[in-house]
């Protein structure tokens, strides 16, 4: 193997590398959204509680404030 094929090869590792980390960043994304949906969810939960009244709320506020 030449030196130029080992720089190409060096190169082709280099952006196959890049290309993972987009995707995970791109699954980073989609991750968070459906986790802001659960907590949604959950503060929902909170919010229809009745019974406990201002604790409830609080927790639902403290759930709201988790998302990213």
């Amino acid at each position: 193997m030449t030196e130029e094929d080992e720089a190409f090869e060096q190169i082709e590792k280099a952006q196959g590398w890049r290309k993972r980390q987009i995707v995970q960043c791109q699954l980073s994304v989609e991750e968070n959204m459906a986790r802001n949906e659960v907590l949604e969810e959950i503060a929902t939960v909170f919010d229809k509680m009745r019974n406990s009244g201002d604790t409830a709320a609080s927790f639902a506020s403290y759930v709201r404030g988790m998302k990213q």
